[in-house]
């Protein structure tokens, strides 16, 4: 390093396998602390070797090697490189055809997701709403990004990649794909353009795609890279931008611990409509009306200026009070909340056409006689815009 002018002495990383701890790092340290008075890198990161996936060290004899090329040909280089960046690669690390296999099925999701956010980016205007006009739900993913920024940083600094993708990966399947994006798609599908919620989601969706873009881009870098480029096609690389600065105003503990109580009571909600649907009662989560009967004065007061029927993505909710109905369905970690799960028919609801939501107004536009009065005001506006 001494004799490179492009590099630097002592350098940032030695990097090998734990055989080395008697080996190569310990002999260039007592030559450097010898010669120079210091150890000649700043940090040292070790990895163990590569077993099979019952632990047995790869030879040919026992026809058990896994070959890299192998699998970059028939995987691709980002799946090899998901595998090394969620073991504890400072321990021996076991590979296999299943533990590929967990592998694809991972990054299958996380490409979904991005893909996901790709095709709702593509009818983004641009347009910002300013952060005290966004409703809860866009606040509270800001926030989480807030956290994530946390945790990505940190997680780079210390080489902990296994800590940063399950992080990551968590978020994006159970926070994004089966919370944010499945309540959102009704307000980013059906509602008018001059929307605040449509125009706040979409606002918030772009945040979240060039953060976990920019944050994933070190591990996965063909995909992050193919990602970025169908987003900026004008872009020279996704790896010559810096990680985003999370505005501190996006952090909020207070809004946090208010969602957690509202997502305590989704989570009884789902639940029922999960017996209900299997049990052959409603067919979609829009053809129920669950009845919630609360005998808790947190999650209640939590609830209390939430739609939970958008947040359950049901047709209609009802809070009730009193003693638990028998047959309730409840759960023993989220207590003083029971679901009975009703049919939107059964009130007297009609099927909206566009939404497929169940409602009491479909009809009242003669225009537009199939239609909520929601969709229906959206169709007016979309006609006035020329788009229909």
């Amino acid at each position: 390093l001494e004799d490179r002018p492009d590099l630097k002495w002592p350098a940032d990383v030695y990097l090998e396998g734990s055989d080395q701890h008697r080996g190569w790092f310990h002999s260039s340290l007592l030559e450097s602390c010898g010669t120079r008075g210091r150890a000649p890198y700043d940090t040292v990161v070790t990895h163990g070797f590569t077993m099979d996936e019952e632990g047995r060290k790869m030879s040919k004899s026992l026809g058990n090697t896994v070959v890299p090329q192998d699998v970059i040909k028939q995987s691709g280089a980002d799946i090899l490189r998901l595998w090394v960046v969620t073991t504890d690669y400072w321990e021996d690390q076991r590979l296999g055809k299943n533990v590929l296999q967990t592998n694809i099925d991972a990054y299958r999701k996380l490409r979904n997701t991005i893909r996901w956010m790709l095709g709702t980016l593509a009818h983004d205007d641009g347009e910002d709403v300013p952060l005290d006009r966004m409703p809860e739900l866009e606040r509270l993913m800001l926030h989480r990004l807030a956290e994530l920024d946390e945790v990505v940083r940190t997680g780079y600094d210390a080489f902990e990649f296994k800590r940063i993708t399950r992080t990551l990966l968590d978020f994006m399947v159970v926070e994004l794909s089966a919370f944010y994006f499945d309540v959102r798609k009704d307000a980013l599908y059906c509602e008018a353009p001059s929307s605040i919620r449509r125009k706040a989601s979409v606002q918030v969706v772009r945040q979240l795609f060039d953060c976990l873009v920019k944050w994933l881009a070190p591990m996965l870098p063909f995909t992050m890279e193919e990602a970025w480029l169908d987003r900026h096609p004008d872009a020279v690389s996704v790896h010559l931008d810096q990680f985003p600065q999370i505005p501190v105003g996006w952090k909020n503990e207070a809004l946090a611990e208010k969602w957690r109580k509202v997502r305590q009571v989704r989570r009884v909600v789902t639940g029922a409509l999960e017996i209900a649907r299997a049990q052959k009662v409603i067919g979609s989560s829009l053809e129920a009306v669950p009845v919630v009967t609360l005998d808790d004065a947190a999650l209640e007061a939590a609830i209390s200026d939430v739609d939970m029927a958008e947040m359950a993505i049901t047709s209609d909710l009802v809070i009730a009070h009193g003693n638990a109905p028998f047959g309730a369905f409840t759960l023993d970690d989220v207590k003083g909340v029971a679901v009975v799960v009703e049919k939107a028919e059964d009130r007297g609801l009609l099927k909206c056409a566009r939404s497929w939501r169940y409602t009491a107004d479909v009809g009242q536009d003669k225009q537009f006689p199939d239609v909520s009065a929601r969709d229906a005001a959206v169709l007016h506006e979309l006609k006035a815009l020329g788009r229909i």
